[in-house]
């Protein structure tokens, strides 16, 4: 007889289920939730918030040390030259003494108690304005050749070799003007200068070393070239290239689009790099006080020595005899400090004319 197995049946059974719940239930549920996220967006906001103005404060401070520190050295150089300030006023930088001995002109001498700027100024002026004429023709056709007439694989090696010239420390241009540039000039340019234009008057004497205004104008050239140089690159390439198509559809040549379409309308950032380039020159030291001689007086011709403020300053501020001389000389440098500044915010200004809103263009 056979074993009957007995069914076994699996029943599943479930949980009760839970009663659903009421709308007020599920907000009180969700609610520490959204609160925490809130809460965590608002700490997260006002920590950035507070960052935030943190920067914004530290960075005004970082821009706001610019002025302090300009009048503080303003204010440091005006209260050290206060002995001339009142001794002599603005007539420091015109007067002219006579010694009595030789009834000759004298300008600046110390030990006698002579203190006048007007060498300092007239060298200034004469190597500054001479060496824009050298530089000036120079590096403009540089900036033309560059901008619109170079290839493209010469243009950024010639224009880096160019800027190059501007990262040189100013020593070494004086040692090279000392063992290379004057010796060059003394035997060669100068001879030739005073058979040829010595009827002007402006080459009939010169220095048996070589030095002098010419020698530091031809320095000065060489040092201030890269400067001109790349404001007029950058004044020429924010013109418009539509300008240079517009000039040659009416038939222009490449010569008549670059006077008309470009240097012109380029013209007031060109002046503005040239001013630039004097604000460099009037302010140089060491190169110039290598080569012009250091003689404190006043000759018309260009091939005598002189000196200039920046170079007079260089060469007695260690050796001033007397506290009259010294704040002679700080009063000199005051003087060229804030020419110096004048003459660089109107450079930049016009500069900035030309350049505001003005996309870089290429040729």
């Amino acid at each position: 007889m056979d074993a009957t197995v007995p069914e076994i049946r699996i029943v599943q059974t479930q949980p009760p289920s839970e009663p659903a719940q009421t709308p007020e239930q599920a907000a009180a549920v969700a609610a520490p939730v959204e609160h925490s996220a809130i809460r965590r967006y608002l700490l997260a906001r006002g920590n950035s918030a507070i960052t935030d103005g943190a920067f914004r404060v530290l960075m005004a401070l970082c821009a706001f040390s610019i002025f302090v520190i300009v009048a503080l050295i303003l204010f440091e150089l005006v209260q050290r030259s206060q002995l001339t300030l009142h001794a002599f006023g603005l007539k420091f930088f015109y007067k002219t003494y006579f010694d009595p001995t030789t009834n000759l002109p004298s300008y600046w001498d110390p030990v006698n108690g002579y203190f006048s700027a007007l060498p300092f100024v007239y060298g200034t002026l004469v190597s500054s304005l001479l060496s824009l004429l050298f530089a000036v023709p120079l590096a403009i056709g540089v900036a033309v050749f560059l901008t619109e007439m170079c290839p493209n694989f010469l243009c950024a090696p010639l224009a880096f070799l160019t800027e190059l010239l501007a990262a040189i420390p100013s020593i070494i241009y004086g040692l090279w003007a000392v063992f290379i540039l004057v010796p060059l000039l003394r035997e060669y340019v100068n001879p030739l200068l005073i058979k040829g234009l010595g009827w002007t008057g402006l080459f009939d004497d010169t220095s048996p070393t070589g030095m002098g205004y010419f020698a530091s104008a031809v320095i000065l050239a060489i040092m201030i070239l890269p400067i001109i140089s790349s404001l007029t690159r950058e004044v020429m390439s924010a013109v418009p290239h539509s300008q240079r198509e517009a000039v040659l559809a009416l038939g222009a040549t490449r010569w008549e689009m670059i006077r008309m379409g470009v240097l012109r309308n380029a013209r007031v950032g060109i002046v503005g790099a040239v001013i630039l380039g004097l604000g460099r020159a009037l302010g140089e030291t060491m190169a110039v006080t290598m080569v012009i001689g250091s003689t404190p007086q006043i000759h018309h011709s260009l091939l005598s020595t002189g000196s200039s403020m920046a170079s007079v300053i260089a060469s007695e501020f260690t050796e001033a005899v007397s506290d009259m001389h010294l704040s002679a000389l700080i009063e000199i440098g005051l003087a060229l400090f804030i020419v110096t500044i004048i003459v660089n915010a109107i450079a930049r200004l016009l500069v900035w004319a030309v350049t505001r809103g003005a996309p870089a263009t290429t040729h």
